[in-house]
């Protein structure tokens, strides 16, 4: 019922075909493929990489990578890209917008139904003001979705872990709160979400209550967990980088309620993809740490699969 995946992110010195043979090999059924500029990397960690590139697809590629994945068994589940699309600054945030878009048609050219990516935000204003900005700028990339019959699967991550993302972090859509008023900007239903529990947990969130009230937007999901450290919260508070009192772990490795959570998505009939996202830095020493990493992930969910 569920396809499970991985992100590919996290095999960023692979190329496509290595990231399929890998997927193929150990008994995944999908990857969310990441779609980066390839002229344009980002430098934060899982950024910047490109296993398509969505600026070259000549359908002599698209016929490429098509027989890759049939010959390999293994479909895509997304092609993820996860820039700062509100950006305070107009030229990054319109080259991000832009490259959304051509995500969107990438994926229409290879008969992919869904598109990861973030909402963005200005740290430096409220949400708020930030939704008036975003009502002015998303419609248009929601009607190029509509118009290619893709949807849009945007994380609930904060993206509040440096410095220089502080105070309000770099995407918007942190809360069922904020989601209600996404979609009644928006009210589009090729315009969901990419569920991550993990996010919800160290923002003192139930990460379960969210499959059941929008389980007609749950377009994609992400599977990561997070351990919460409460002797280093009780000491620094929640007005602090988050990372001083929490950590991404594996999957079963941190507070996440698996059971739970896979409990609610059966409840909702859900039938989409489950996509591993790696960011556990215990398992970043070399590649056969990050190989383990998805593997061990793999086989902690398998109890949950079926």
């Amino acid at each position: 019922m569920l396809k499970l995946g991985f992100n590919s992110a996290i095999l960023a010195d692979f190329g496509f075909e290595h990231v399929v043979k890998f997927a193929s090999h150990n008994g995944f059924s999908c990857v969310e493929m990441m779609c980066w500029p390839a002229d344009n990397a980002d430098s934060r960690r899982y950024a910047g990489v490109t296993h398509i590139d969505v600026n070259n697809l000549t359908d002599k590629k698209v016929s490429e990578i098509k027989y890759a994945l049939n010959e390999a068994q293994v479909s895509i589940s997304a092609l993820g890209y996860y820039p700062n699309p509100l950006d305070p600054d107009p030229v990054k945030s319109e080259f991000y917008l832009e490259h959304i878009k051509q995500v969107i048609r990438g994926a229409a050219k290879l008969d992919i139904p869904v598109v990861t990516t973030f909402i963005g935000r200005d740290p430096s204003k409220s949400i708020k003001d930030n939704l008036a900005t975003f009502a002015d700028v998303w419609p248009a990339i929601v009607k190029v979705a509509e118009e290619n019959n893709v949807k849009l699967a945007i994380e609930n991550c904060p993206m509040f872990f440096t410095d220089d993302e502080w105070p309000g972090g770099k995407n918007l859509a942190i809360s069922p709160a904020v989601w209600d008023r996404m979609f009644e900007i928006i009210p589009s239903r090729i315009f969901g979400l990419n569920y991550d529990p993990s996010h919800m947990i160290w923002q003192m969130m139930d990460e379960i209550k969210p499959i059941y009230g929008y389980k007609d937007r749950l377009h994609h999901i992400h599977l990561k967990d997070v351990k919460l450290y409460k002797d280093k919260l009780d000491r620094v508070g929640i007005m602090v980088n988050p990372l001083e009192y929490h950590s991404p772990k594996l999957p079963g490795l941190g507070d996440v309620n698996w059971r739970g959570f896979f409990g609610a998505l059966t409840d909702v009939r859900y039938r989409g993809p489950v996509v591993i996202e790696v960011e556990d830095k215990a398992y970043e020493s070399n590649i056969q740490d990050v190989q383990t990493a998805i593997l061990t992930s793999r086989n902690y969910l398998k109890q949950f699969l079926g």
